[in-house]
């Protein structure tokens, strides 16, 4: 028995596929109506989705050479897939996929696929770069005519550029999906050490900062000199602090974070460690240089050491006796400089605070969980959330 016509009318334009049986090889644009062969073999390839489509039309997509799993079909369209703005991917072998176009709202709908692992049409990953530097550590306090030492910088880690903390190469950018909470944590400046002349105490160490598998090390903080055996190690972390009088050496920095605390002297704390250098490289009690970070669009320097004339946000040393030490930059890393005292101890400077920011492709967006303070800009293609305090979740859509 044969169709009418307005049965045969409606299966033309929204049930009858007319196969193109010559396998496709490289990118190309669907006609409605029509199914495709797409051979991956050699390389991904890139189908766009037919352009002013009408409710009812069908395009059928099928892994001809059973490589979709290892060059994957990427679907594109200026329309919605599956209700979002986002492409998608068929990257399971031997995948066959039927789609049909609703609405504006909703767009193009998977309705029908062959093979598919855990969905038909896989959201394709999107990559992150990332800077995640922690809080400074504090300075030590000074006494006895001593200055103390500086707080080493907070640890520095990032994949954008091509130089991370402590002299490494720039890290692998990430991988991540959308619908998914990441972990964002602020680290927050250590303490300045404090107290009378004759006392030993140790100024606060920087907090870590966190990017979902990237942890940043807080910086190390100063110690102070009195009672101390000969060769005692000031606080390390991603970079160490300097050493305190010539008993007090410096700290340890973290590989791949940041530098070690430069060594005390007589009367000159030593400088903290920096993201690009040891305390002490350009002189006695200077603190370590920070490293400059192109990924907000601008040159920013971030993770100085504590110490003389210190380059990326640490504290400055006094040069007035009596006067507690500088803080270093809220939201550098930078370590606090020590106080310079004479008799009663006068407090070291803080760390700054740490800071996370992300950048990614400006088709996504990103939600901020509750305890986050952050702040979103356009930068050349890319969108770049920089968070400036606090600890909570982000997803991205």
């Amino acid at each position: 028995m044969g169709f009418t016509k307005a049965t045969s009318d409606y299966l033309n334009a929204g049930g009858i596929i007319k196969w193109i049986t010559t396998p496709k090889t490289s990118a190309f644009t669907a006609v409605s109506g029509e199914g495709y062969l797409v051979d991956t073999t050699s390389a991904a390839i890139t189908v766009t989705l037919p352009t002013s489509p009408s409710a009812g039309d069908e395009v059928t997509i099928v892994d001809y050479a059973g490589t979709a799993d290892t060059n994957n079909i990427t679907i594109t369209s200026s329309d919605n897939i599956n209700g979002g703005a986002n492409d998608k991917l068929i990257n399971y072998e031997r995948g066959g996929i039927s789609m049909v176009y609703v609405d504006a709202t909703q767009g193009w709908i998977a309705y029908n696929a062959a093979n598919e692992t855990d969905k038909a049409l896989s959201e394709i990953p999107m990559t992150v770069d990332y800077l995640v530097v922690a809080g400074g550590g504090g300075g030590a306090n000074g006494n006895g005519g001593i200055i103390g030492g500086g707080g080493g910088a907070g640890g520095l880690r990032t994949s954008y550029g091509s130089t991370s903390g402590g002299g490494a190469s720039a890290e692998s950018t990430l991988t991540l999906s959308t619908s998914t909470n990441y972990t964002v944590t602020v680290g927050a400046g250590g303490v300045g050490a404090t107290g009378s002349s004759g006392s030993t105490l140790q100024a606060g160490q920087g907090g870590n900062s966190v990017f979902n598998t990237i942890t940043s090390t807080g910086g190390g903080g100063g110690l102070s000199w009195n009672n101390q055996p000969s060769g005692t190690l000031a606080g390390s972390g991603g970079s160490g602090a300097g050493g305190t009088f010539t008993n007090i050496i410096g700290g340890g920095g973290t590989a791949n974070q940041g530098f070690d605390g430069g060594n005390g002297g007589s009367t000159l704390g030593g400088g903290g460690g920096g993201a690009a250098e040891a305390g002490n490289t350009d002189g006695n009690g200077y603190g370590g240089d920070g490293l400059a970070v192109l990924i907000t669009g601008s040159s920013v320097t971030y993770a100085g050491g504590g110490g003389v004339d210190p380059s990326g946000g640490g504290g400055t040393t006094p040069t007035t006796v009596n006067t507690a030490g500088d803080n270093g930059d809220a939201n550098t890393g930078g370590g606090g400089s020590g106080g310079n005292g004479n008799g009663a101890g006068l407090t070291g400077g803080s760390g700054g605070s740490g800071i996370v920011i992300l950048r990614y492709p400006s088709a996504y967006t990103v939600t901020v969980g509750a305890g986050l303070t952050s702040s979103t800009t356009n930068v050349g293609g890319d969108k770049v959330t920089t968070f400036t305090a606090g600890t909570g979740t982000i997803s991205f859509a």
